[in-house]
């Protein structure tokens, strides 16, 4: 009797804090009411806190909710403000996952399904002091093996590593996680100046771009060349060393414009 008296008078008290709050506005009247359901937002926070998330974080965004509800509640609703404050600060929590904890943005059912399965596993794990398997999961998230699966996965987008963090060990005292990972890769520098030759060549007539091919990839002598093309071995060395100067000049800058 005494604990329903005592609900009674505190939601008696909460409701006449909003109406008063609702009427004038007053931000002291918001602070008092804040100040009440702190521990309902504390609470929230608590039960959606996962491994490797704030709690401070999740506390802040459960008291921004508490205070879009205080301001959005409706006096009219024959309903507690409890009521109608928990959707909304679970609300702000879920968005707060869905929208600023995700390094790649991954679709929104999906994203859930894989907070969902992160907690499971958690809770699991406990449980059955290993690893669940994904048809344990599956089970306990209603969701195929499929799904859990392709949640899985998307977890790994929740949190991305930098790629300046540190090494862990001695022996890799001052190196980054990106000097694992990297590699200096000549492909692209010698795409490009495939790109650069091709664009050359075309200032060249067919003869002498097949000269240059015959020397230069193909690797065969000057004598050869001439033998093939049935010019003297000076006529070859002629033509290579006109292309090549006619390629040096078609690759300068063009000079400055002249009035």
């Amino acid at each position: 009797m005494r604990t329903r008296r005592y609900d009674a008078g505190r939601l008696g008290a909460d409701r006449a804090l909003l109406e008063r709050y609702v009427e004038g506005r007053d931000p002291v009247d918001r602070d008092r009411l804040v100040e009440r359901f702190l521990p309902l937002a504390r609470g929230l926070a608590r039960r959606y806190q996962r491994s490797g998330e704030p709690f401070d974080d999740l506390f802040q965004v459960a008291c921004l909710g508490l205070v879009k509800a205080i301001d959005r509640f409706d006096l009219s609703r024959d309903v507690a403000f409890s009521s109608y404050a928990v959707p909304t600060m679970v609300g702000e929590i879920r968005r707060y996952f869905r929208d600023r904890t995700w390094s790649v943005r991954v679709p929104r059912g999906l994203q859930e399904l894989a907070l969902r399965v992160d907690k499971k596993v958690a809770e699991l794990s406990g449980d059955l002091h290993r690893q669940p398997t994904v048809a344990e999961i599956a089970h306990a998230t209603a969701a195929t093996e499929e799904q859990v699966l392709e949640a899985l996965q998307a977890c790994g987008a929740y949190r991305a590593m930098s790629l300046e963090t540190p090494r862990a060990g001695e022996d890799g005292a001052g190196d980054t996680l990106g000097d694992t990972l990297a590699s200096t890769e000549q492909g692209f520098g010698l795409a490009e100046d495939r790109a650069t030759l091709a664009q050359l060549l075309r200032t060249l007539t067919p003869r002498e771009r097949e000269v240059l091919r015959l020397r230069f990839e193909d690797d065969l002598t000057q004598r050869q060349i001439g033998q093939r093309i049935g010019v003297s071995q000076m006529q070859t060395s002629r033509i290579i060393r006109h292309s090549i100067a006619r390629l040096h000049t078609a690759a300068q800058p063009p000079g400055p414009a002249w009035r």
